[in-house]
């Protein structure tokens, strides 16, 4: 018999309720395959769904646990209050938090690199957008040990800002650490992908929008600029525009003159069909990519 595999090098890959991420062959039909390849491929299987068996379920609910105490760990080390307790390594539970943000990191270190060392076809592994996401949700931790190794590791301590910059960049990497969730869930696998499949109404949105801010921001502009200072650009107005036609209202910025009221209302209708008719579109496609891939 044939071994039946899955793509793995697709950019989302979503697999049925019942597949197994690699399906592995025994009895005669293991006959052309050698151990070293037969472990490798339940290892493969045994990272990349929990179904597979009761560890594999215990490992994908540790790696779950570690996204939550990690993105925890972001949004408390944001907290003027909390800041020096992950930063200033004089401060009390400074080491406390760094220990299990290396357990944390070193967990996600060996998951990573065991799905690099252990998938089917090695020049697909950074095909897949969640690899690429792993990489760089660890990245930041080595940079800062880095950081760490040339100075106390603080922001107000790197004095070469070309490493401050990088430093501050990487950090930013950390975000992606959220969307780690998304390999757990079929459903959002699925909701990415109905997105990915609709790239080509979203683009036309994008391009409707554009037209329609850039036309009725330069409008606004000329009808408003003479009295009203805040729309001194057509970059304002555009924003304006944007703020209007969204209807989000932030009224930060709106037009005084009749005119700019009368035309103010004028957008604001008109936005609302313009949002509304590529929006069905984009909503149709969505359920039926959805609809197709549950089934």
């Amino acid at each position: 018999a044939v071994v039946s595999t899955q793509s793995t090098g697709e950019f989302f890959g979503i697999k049925k309720e019942r597949e197994l991420a690699v399906y592995i062959p025994d009895g005669d039909s293991a006959a052309g395959i050698d151990c070293f390849t037969s472990t490798k491929l339940k290892i493969h299987n045994f990272l990349q769904d929990p179904r597979s068996s009761r560890f594999a379920a215990v490992w994908h609910g540790f790696d779950i646990t570690f996204i939550c105490i990690s993105i925890a760990f972001l949004i408390f080390e944001s907290e003027p209050k909390f800041k020096k307790q992950f930063t200033d390594r004089n401060e009390t539970y400074f080491w406390y938090l760094f220990i299990v943000n290396c357990i944390i990191m070193g967990f996600f270190t060996f998951d990573f690199t065991i799905r690099l060392l252990t998938w089917p076809r090695p020049i697909d592994f950074w095909k897949n957008f969640f690899n690429v996401l792993d990489f760089l949700s660890i990245l930041p931790f080595y940079v800062g040990l880095i950081a760490n190794g040339i100075g106390d590791g603080s922001e107000e301590s790197m004095d070469n800002k070309q490493a401050y910059v990088v430093l501050r960049v990487c950090r930013i990497f950390r975000i992606v650490r959220i969307f780690k969730f998304i390999r757990h869930s079929r459903d959002l696998l699925i909701i990415m992908k109905a997105v990915s499949n609709a790239k080509r109404e979203l683009v036309l949105l994008v391009c409707l929008l554009f037209i329609f801010v850039i036309t009725f921001g330069s409008i606004m502009y000329y009808i408003e600029s003479a009295h009203n200072k805040d729309f001194d650009s057509i970059m304002r107005s555009c924003w304006w525009v944007i703020v209007t036609i969204t209807t989000v209202g932030y009224g930060d910025m709106y037009p005084e003159s009749a005119p700019g009221k009368l035309f103010g209302g004028f957008v604001l209708t008109l936005g609302i069909v313009f949002l509304a008719l590529p929006m069905t579109i984009i909503v149709s496609k969505f359920s039926f990519v959805y609809e197709r891939e549950k089934m």
